[in-house]
């Protein structure tokens, strides 16, 4: 089927291209009548407007990028949904890419994006990435950057996440005032910083109550920190300390869940004999049994207000206005459940 264009809407009503664009857009000096005969025939025609046309005169794309680690968590997916709410009341394309928490496949969907010429870009680093050159190479050439929940701190640009620390010190001081004394913690990798920001809240939190912090009971979990992690940890957790340990405090429900399934293969019952506490709220955390207490990072909240940032910071640069970059920290809350 032929693409209906404004010069044939133009020839057939024997008026000009620009009469024709106008009346479209119900510019005020264009006539009633005129405008009406322009609408009908449009609609006749099933005309669409050419979407590059409109952007290349606009100076826009109307499109952003999104790069998450993973789009089948459900913290991403929960996050990703928010931030497609906020994208569509703008009349915005999204352009959604995953880095499976590699850092060249990111750093190649960075300039993938960047030829593309996107409006903006949201991104989530993956635990693999400890260089930021990429990223300089965004702010650099004045294109809106909002990084969200995995974020570096050094990088010049508006952030949105948890305050990982702060939630991780009150869940294990949570388990310590149930009277818990010997509490595990099932960490991420070494290198993301909400992974660093768990520990070190599980760390202070130990100290803070008089409980000496043991390395021998921190556990690392793979690049992904999932539930194959949970389960192997929990079997060298058991092989390491027996019944010497009496709650865990893990970084994911995943993780948990993983847990779970060991403790219920070797008949240890949680929490009589040890406790969980997760992290993130995933759906499956409320139907498992026992259900699992966590934190909720209110994963949605996280990507609407990400999205709003970057759309902010994409008004700002056509309008020429100073961009001021934003720290946003979105609160998270403690769901207890029967795991603890």
């Amino acid at each position: 089927m032929k693409t209906v264009t404004l010069k044939q809407i133009a020839n057939e009503l024997n008026i000009s291209v620009t009469t024709v664009s106008k009346a479209l857009k119900n510019y005020p000096d264009v006539s009633k009548k005129t405008r009406q005969r322009v609408l009908e025939l449009a609609k006749s025609l099933d005309y669409t407007p050419n979407a590059y046309a409109v952007s290349l005169r606009m100076k826009q794309s109307k499109t952003i990028g999104v790069i998450v680690p993973d789009t089948v968590h459900h913290f991403f997916s929960t996050v990703i949904k928010g931030i497609l709410k906020e994208a569509e009341s703008r009349d915005y394309m999204v352009i959604l890419m995953q880095s499976n928490e590699r850092f060249d496949l990111e750093k190649k969907q960075i300039d993938l994006l960047m030829s593309k010429g996107v409006d903006g870009i949201l991104v989530s680093l993956s635990n693999d990435t400890k260089k930021f050159d990429h990223l300089q190479k965004v702010i650099d050439y004045n294109i809106p950057l909002v990084l969200f929940d995995k974020i570096s701190k050094t990088l010049k640009c508006s952030k949105v996440y948890i305050d990982d620390r702060k939630a991780a010190y009150d869940a294990v001081t949570y388990l310590i005032k149930k009277g818990f004394k010997r509490i595990a913690h099932f960490r991420g990798d070494l290198n993301p910083q909400n992974s660093i920001d768990r520990f070190l809240g599980y760390k202070q939190a130990l100290l803070d109550n008089g409980i000496p912090f043991d390395p021998e009971l921190v556990y690392m979990c793979n690049n992904n920190a999932d539930f194959d992690d949970g389960y192997n940890n929990a079997k060298k957790l058991i092989t390491d300390h027996g019944s010497n340990v009496d709650a865990i405090f893990t970084i994911t429900d995943l993780v948990a869940i993983g847990i779970i399934k060991y403790f219920k293969d070797h008949d240890i019952k949680v929490p009589d004999d040890i406790a969980l506490f997760g992290f993130s709220n995933w759906f499956m955390s409320s139907v498992i049994c026992p259900t699992l207490t966590t934190v909720e990072q209110h994963a949605f909240e996280i990507g609407e207000q990400s999205s709003k940032i970057l759309f902010d910071e994409i008004q700002c640069k056509l309008t020429k206005t100073p961009i001021k970059h934003k720290n946003i920290i979105i609160p998270t809350e403690m769901i207890f459940r029967e795991s603890s």
